[in-house]
């Protein structure tokens, strides 16, 4: 498999970060020879209505620790909560040639970026159909880097728009169609509610300008496996002007919420469930989440459409497991994630955490529908066949970063923020300009 080189920041960034992990390696968990084998897994904090003793990741550990007839113990070790933290923390352990990855939940954000620097230990041939098997398309697609399957599909995440009924009542929106963005502002000043929005400086803001940019028809990069050199942006565009008109609009008519520019999935569904709160774009495991009086009132379609006519591209996010190259047990930890994403599992830890399966037919399963009751189980599933994901290049750590900085605070971003934003892109890919 070709290796791109990484941008200067990235390499400088590693380099760090391996004098900081001296010995790490040697920490790892060790085994003694006999006995099952120890496997570590490095899982993302279970959200929303997460259940640890009813399907959350450490229950998935321990029962397919005790379903491997003695093969290994899985334990599990906590990453930070935000993706750009989770990143770091394995980019870390991974450059410095930590023997204890052997499991790692991954956003699919950053597969193409540690599947080009070498990082992952080769998917088994004999497993490769297994791990494709009743999977969505958009999750294969994810855990696909230079046409090899370099890590395995576990949870398929993408955002719905939640809306109040009795809210889009009153706005006269007919959510039973397709909506738009610019329906979602004037409905909410109508009503004088708001629109839950992630906008911070943080993964979540990327995902939210990704979504706009291919919803309305453009990519932010246009050859994802290119080089650095050969890198070729999408952003000052019509569809990058679209998308900064949108978040300038949710910004400065207040409909975003007064702390727009410091939103997460927490504050957007904070002020959701608030008496303002009347739209939200978030992931599945909102409804779990939702604590307001009037839950019966929350409902979720299809993410908003950026231009009318053209259909919307949902965020698609989720987790992807993966192995690392340093692991002493590659296929053990193979033979784990082929438990850990078995269609029992996944409907179990749909239904617990309320984080999407990548199955297909979890979906069919009563416990999911319970889950996500009055067809919000179908809407996951049709907004997962119509998902678009972050661009799938080994530079999207920095391209992000660059993204959130220049779109922010979102209040400021005019037609102009496109172009700056593509030309600084570049400027940092090609050592011109620091983050």
């Amino acid at each position: 498999m070709k290796r791109l080189r990484p941008p200067r920041r990235g390499i400088a960034l590693a380099a760090a970060m391996l004098m900081a992990t001296t010995g790490l390696a040697a920490c790892g968990r060790s085994n003694s020879g006999s006995g099952p084998a120890h496997l570590t897994w490095y899982i993302n904090p279970d959200v929303g209505n997460a259940d640890a003793s009813k399907g959350g990741q450490a229950t998935l550990a321990k029962e397919c620790s005790d379903a491997s007839n003695g093969k290994y113990r899985i334990k599990v070790q906590l990453l930070p909560n935000s993706a750009s933290d989770q990143r770091i923390q394995l980019l870390r352990r991974l450059a410095g040639g930590d023997k204890s990855m052997d499991l790692m939940s991954v956003d699919p954000a950053f597969v193409s970026e540690f599947a080009a620097a070498g990082y992952f230990a080769p998917v088994p041939q004999k497993m490769v159909a297994t791990f494709k098997q009743d999977r969505v398309q958009s999750s294969i697609d994810a855990s696909t880097y230079d046409g090899k399957l370099m890590s395995v599909p576990f949870w398929a995440n993408t955002q719905l728009l939640w809306y109040k009924k009795s809210i889009a009542k009153k706005a006269g929106l007919d959510m039973s169609k397709p909506v738009t963005w610019d329906q979602l502002i004037k409905g909410a000043q109508q009503t004088k509610t708001q629109i839950g929005v992630q906008a911070a400086l943080y993964e979540g803001y990327s995902v939210w300008i990704n979504a706009l940019v291919t919803g309305a028809g453009g990519k932010i990069v246009e050859n994802p496996n290119a080089t650095y050199e050969n890198i070729k942006l999408g952003l000052d565009s019509a569809a990058g002007k679209d998308a900064a008109r949108i978040i300038h609009e949710v910004a400065s008519t207040g409909v975003g919420g007064p702390a727009v520019g410091s939103s997460t999935e927490t504050e957007s569904l904070n002020l959701f469930i608030s008496k303002k709160g009347g739209f939200l774009v978030n992931w599945p495991y909102t409804y779990g989440a939702y604590t307001g009086k009037d839950k019966s009132d929350v409902a979720a379609t299809m993410y908003p459409e950026t231009v009318k006519g053209k259909d919307s591209r949902p965020p698609y996010g989720g987790i992807q497991l993966a192995v690392g190259k340093d692991s002493q047990h590659p296929d053990l930890a193979y033979q784990a994630a082929a438990c850990i994403t078995n269609q029992k599992h996944q409907a179990d830890y749909m239904a617990a955490s309320g984080n999407p399966a990548s199955r297909k037919g979890a979906y069919n399963t009563a416990e999911v529908k319970k889950a996500f009751p009055n067809g919000i189980a179908a809407e996951i599933r049709k907004s997962l066949d119509a998902a678009a994901a972050r661009p799938l290049t080994p530079y999207w750590g920095d391209i992000s970063t660059a993204l959130q900085q220049t779109f922010s605070p979102p209040k400021s971003v005019t037609q102009k923020t496109p172009a700056k934003a593509q030309n600084f892109i570049l400027n940092v890919l090609n050592g011109k300009a620091l983050l």
